[in-house]
């Protein structure tokens, strides 16, 4: 579980323990966040380990799974979550951050994915790979340059994983997250306004962390054995609503980063 800390990866990381897994919360900086993790977890009578490592960092992410594989014998579920985001128009991009953000976003994904998904192949027993996208990836959102690109990207690739992984018997879905309420959005707006953003949106509300990891555990069980290639929109029919013209408050005023 990368990026478990907080926000969709917290909120997956304790509905998996609730499934019954153990689970493995990897953060990037926020240890007290993952420490807690870890105790809602076995306070749930699962186990947790907390590992940390930045998902950019290949060498990082290997011994991260390394001890994984150590401490619990095998990895059957990875939800690949960590990302890192700003809110830059194209113009305004900078070399550093774009290059942050696809280290982060895209080689994250593709580091973490590729290491595990080896784990699963050499195991023969299959295995569930979740990868969580962006409505971003989907239409060229105006002041998320870089972001935008690093999703498109992390799309693409879950769709030829499916493709090549099936003769391991690994499933590989995306999960597409609509405007959900983390912490991270607070970097952005406060929470009153948060709130009335989200009330313009096609749910009348922001989605939640518990509506994202409902989706997950389905995609993690053996209901999901025939379930590979697929995506999996999480958003309220955000999505199809901007195909179609609607959400234009929400999405003038968000600009959905």
């Amino acid at each position: 579980m990368t990026g478990g800390s907080r926000g969709i990866g917290r909120g997956c990381a304790l509905a998996m323990a609730d499934a019954g897994a153990d689970v493995i919360v990897n953060y990037h900086s926020r240890k007290d966040a993952a420490d807690e993790v870890v105790s809602l977890i076995e306070a749930k009578g699962r186990r947790a380990l907390a590992v940390q490592a930045d998902v950019a960092d290949r060498n990082q992410v290997e011994l991260m799974v390394a001890k994984g594989v150590e401490t619990f014998g095998k990895i059957d579920v990875l939800l690949s979550n960590a990302v890192s985001s700003t809110r830059k128009t194209f113009l305004d991009t900078d070399l550093e951050t774009l290059t942050r953000t696809i280290n982060v976003a895209f080689y994250g994904n593709f580091h973490v994915c590729q290491t595990v998904a080896r784990h699963m192949a050499e195991r023969g027993n299959g295995g569930s790979i979740m990868i969580v996208g962006s409505v971003h990836a989907l239409y060229p959102l105006r002041k998320a340059f870089d972001y935008n690109v690093a999703k498109a990207a992390v799309h693409h690739m879950a769709n030829i994983m499916a493709n090549e992984l099936t003769e391991h018997r690994i499933r590989v879905n995306l999960i597409i997250p609509g405007w959900i309420d983390t912490p991270g959005e607070r970097k952005w707006v406060d929470d009153e306004e948060l709130q009335r953003q989200g009330s313009l949106l096609p749910w009348g509300r922001l989605g939640t962390p518990a509506d994202v990891a409902n989706v997950a555990v389905f995609l993690a069980s053996d209901h999901a054995e025939y379930v590979s290639g697929s995506t999996y929109a999480v958003d309220g029919a955000l999505a199809v609503s901007m195909a179609t013209g609607g959400s234009s408050k929400a999405r003038e005023e968000k600009n959905l980063a």
